[in-house]
């Protein structure tokens, strides 16, 4: 058995725990990571066989979540084991993903699996943020090439005040919710979600994340001193002939590729342009290589990989230097926007934005509470009233491809646009219905998760829902100095080529007056801050400009839903009485539903609403509600009907499932000698409370309204029929 080794150190008021040798010891790197009741397992392996013919590095980041380590078991009657990962559990691996990735070597070529496994949940400290740090911690201490150590941190700020690693119940207070991971010097990844958070704030809060993780990061150091592996080199080492061969063909490339020969590349108006001129680039330089003797047919196929590096670098030294853009812009510059509302006839809401080449369509569906989204993970059991869901058809980018369900990405840009715009939605008070955006991408060069977000914004506003405020979002990109990072561009609104080529992606999201979602990842070893900084501000600039084209289009939410949406009409009853509306199995609910065509959805507040694509339907159920659950009220006059016959009175039941006592006293303004001399089983007559006694007794009258007793002959003076008094010692049904 291999040795345990035991770390630990305090960061946000609790102990960080990490445990090297107890568990998966045949993983190239693991360990465990227990802060509060959360522990987390996480593994990194290496395949050693290298993978041909691809040009990226093969990293797969699985985040595992065990209901077990929230002590849940499966809902369904049939499946009780876990199924495919959840949005959730996608979205942690993500954020591990970004983290890592960029500080891995490129030139390995092997395949390489994390995965972050949660052993145990206590409902307080998420397992994400605890998960990326594990997942450092595994592989700088394996012997798989790796430029770290990084650690990550959750960031708060609840009445003005900084929260380091807040609980779920201090999140839910806190203005913003931020996750930074960092190493000694810069700043890796960020993943933020606000409301509305001015910029200076939320780079205050970026600092205060970088700061702590230092504390992480020196535990991480010591643990690689004392358990540590030697770092291995994967990649074989080209032999002397294999090096003259490279410096042949880079020669070759280098000859051919040359200041005139990328202007003509970059001579382009559209992506499918610049695509064809690469294409045609190679071709060339293909054929030229042919007719060299010296160039085997692999050397030729290698050199004709390489022409997308020297464009690569050609493209960086022409922003960098200066300041070009391949598409001409300026480097604060926003490709040209559109903006539509109200594109598609029979949806609820929709709105049309492009920027550039990137076109979004976004579609809004409401619907009835009950069309809440249920969720079931390891972390919660609750429900979900907006949705945001992306979609990225292969058409989008000019290819063929086969239609699945979403993919990681896809499900990345869903939650990124959910998380910018749920600030901005109504109360479900005020406007209760179930959400649904849908987001296409119909054509796609950069940027469409921003797109998505502004196109979210327009079928909002289109469908009638009351946004307090527009929301936008905007992509910006860097170029760096390989060798001094203080030597920068910022590039606002990037298209495709500037993202593959470029060190940062930064999308911002907010309104006029704040943040509201951040996800930051880069391609280099982390950023400074004087490139955040710089990054927030410029990106400001930008989000009022696209804001501006927004509110143009439509300057406010309509007042009006479409006619083709469900109505929703809200009341309040006693929850006491929710019973009375269900009925026995359902019976009294389903009646309503059917007879009126609505859909009901009762709280256990007792908030009821009512969904209707009718008004009659939604007035007659509101209406039926209503008389099932009425309090009765004392001088008010009901109508009700005879239901029991006695020799004192008659019985009446005013309200459904509510009776009163009639007594022959109050039956009319003569003497009557027998309450059947005026009413009968059956009949329907008027009635007015008169009292409620002690013990919750209806007292009703029917002299003391407007019943006719045309046609009714008081008896004669001197009946002997005796007249029953009132009194606490009367006969009375039970009732």
């Amino acid at each position: 058995m291999n040795p345990v080794h035991k770390f630990e150190t305090a960061i946000g008021g609790k102990d960080l725990i990490v445990e090297v040798g107890r568990l998966a010891g045949q993983a190239a790197g693991s360990c465990t990571v227990q802060y509060g009741g959360t522990v987390i397992l996480a593994t990194v392996c290496l395949n050693p066989a290298i993978r041909e013919g691809i040009d990226y590095f093969p990293l797969t980041v699985d985040f595992d979540e065990k209901l077990y380590a929230a002590g849940k078991i499966k809902g369904s009657r049939f499946i009780k084991r876990e199924g495919r990962a959840t949005d959730e559990a996608i979205l942690a691996g993500r954020l591990i993903d970004r983290s890592i990735r960029p500080f891995f070597p490129e030139e390995i070529k092997n395949d390489v699996q994390v995965i972050a496994s949660v052993l145990s949940f206590d409902g307080e400290n998420d397992p994400d943020v605890i998960s990326l740090t594990a997942a450092a911690i595994a592989i700088s201490i394996s012997p798989i090439p790796w430029h770290g150590p990084i650690a990550g941190v959750r960031v708060g700020r609840v009445n003005g005040e900084w929260v380091l690693n807040p609980s779920y119940e201090a999140r839910s207070k806190s203005e913003l919710d931020l996750i930074v991971s960092a190493n000694k010097d810069r700043v890796v990844m960020l993943e933020a979600g606000g409301n509305e958070v001015p910029e200076e704030i939320m780079f205050e809060a970026i600092k205060f994340g970088q700061k702590h993780t230092q504390t992480v990061l020196q535990l991480i150091e010591k643990i690689i001193t004392e358990v540590g592996q030697a770092k291995i080199d994967p990649m074989p080492k080209l032999t002397g002939e294999e090096k003259t061969s490279l410096d042949k063909i880079n020669s070759k490339v280098k000859n051919y590729i040359t200041t005139d020969k990328l202007k003509a590349i970059f001579t382009y108006q559209q992506k499918e342009e610049l695509g064809k001129n690469i294409t045609a680039a190679k071709e060339e330089l293909d054929a030229l290589l042919k007719a060299d003797n010296e160039i085997s047919k692999d050397e030729r196929k290698k050199a004709v990989g390489s022409v997308d590096d020297f464009i690569d670098s050609h493209l960086r030294l022409l922003i960098l230097e200066k300041g070009e853009r391949p598409d001409g812009r300026k480097m604060d510059e926003i490709r040209q926007l559109s903006a539509e509302v109200g594109v598609l006839p029979r949806t609820h809401g929709s709105g049309l934005f492009q920027r550039g080449e990137t076109q979004v369509l976004s579609i809004v569906t409401l619907g009835s509470p009950s069309m809440e989204q249920t969720l079931d993970t390891m972390e919660e059991s609750s429900k979900k009233r907006y949705m945001h869901h992306y979609n990225f058809p292969p058409f989008s980018v000019g290819e063929t491809g086969v239609l699945r369900g979403p993919g990681r990405r896809e499900i990345g840009h869903g939650a990124l646009a959910e998380k910018a715009l749920v600030p901005m939605l109504p109360a479900k008070e005020d406007f209760p219905y179930t959400i649904r955006v849908v987001s296409e991408v119909l054509s796609s060069n950069g940027s469409s998760s921003q797109a998505s977000i502004c196109g979210s914004t327009l079928s909002l506003m289109d469908a009638g829902v009351p946004i307090k405020k527009p929301v936008a979002g905007i992509a910006m990109g860097l170029i760096t100095d390989n060798n001094n990072i203080d030597k920068y561009r910022i590039l606002t609104d990037i298209q495709g080529f500037e993202d593959h080529s470029g060190d940062m992606d930064f999308k911002i999201a907010g309104t006029a007056d704040g943040i509201t979602a951040i996800q930051m990842d880069t391609k280099i070893h982390g950023l400074t801050e004087n490139i955040i900084k710089d990054a927030l501000s410029q990106a400001k600039k930008a989000r009022l400009e696209i804001l501006a084209t927004i509110t143009k289009a439509i300057p406010a939410p309509r007042t009006e839903l479409s006619p083709f949406a469900p109505r929703i009409t809200t009341l309040h009853i006693n929850p006491e009485k929710i019973r009375d509306v269900i009925g026995p199995g359902g019976k009294m609910i389903n009646k309503i539903i059917a007879e009126t065509g609505v859909n009901i959805d009762i709280e256990d507040d007792g908030s009821v609403f009512i969904t209707a694509l009718s008004p009659e339907g939604s007035i007659k159920a509101k209406e039926w509600i209503e008389l099932l659950t009425a309090e009765v009220e004392v001088g008010k006059i009901y109508q009700g009907k005879v239901t029991r016959m006695f020799d004192f009175g008659a019985m009446v039941e005013y309200l459904p499932k509510q009776e009163g006592l009639i007594h022959v006293s109050e039956m009319a303004p003569f003497r009557v000698n027998t309450p059947e001399d005026i009413v009968h089983v059956g009949d329907e007559v008027p009635v007015k409370v008169v009292d409620i006694d002690e013990q919750g007794r209806i007292n009703l009258s029917l002299k003391q309204t407007d019943f006719d007793y045309s046609g009714f002959t008081p008896p004669a003076v001197g009946s002997s029929r005796p007249f029953r008094p009132r009194g606490d010692d009367r006969r009375r049904p039970r009732f």
